[in-house]
């Protein structure tokens, strides 16, 4: 009799700790993923844009090609370096309110 609550004990403790950690888990996505969501809404609203994902990848978009631009120039490749900037530039500006 006396074993089978020291089992008992010991399957609580494991349950216990067990469950710890998931709800710890569970708190912590839910932390990251409401400061996720925070961040590219005050993003959006910032650039008055639209806070969908495809609005988002289209500013990485713009901001890429006029990184792309810029290494053009640095590249002392001027036209194409205007060509992807003005690009990125187009595409950040028809994005915004």
């Amino acid at each position: 009799m006396q074993a089978n609550n020291v089992f008992e004990w010991l399957g609580q403790v494991f349950g216990t700790v067990i469950r710890f950690i998931i709800d710890s888990l569970v708190w912590l996505f839910t932390l990251l993923s409401n400061a996720s969501s925070d961040f590219v809404n005050g993003f959006a609203r910032a650039l008055g844009v639209n806070s969908n994902l495809l609005s988002i990848a289209a500013v990485i978009l713009g901001l890429c090609l006029i990184y792309v631009g810029v290494r053009s120039f640095i590249r002392k490749k001027i036209i194409l370096g205007i060509v992807w900037v003005l690009l990125g530039l187009w595409l950040l500006s028809a994005l915004m309110n």
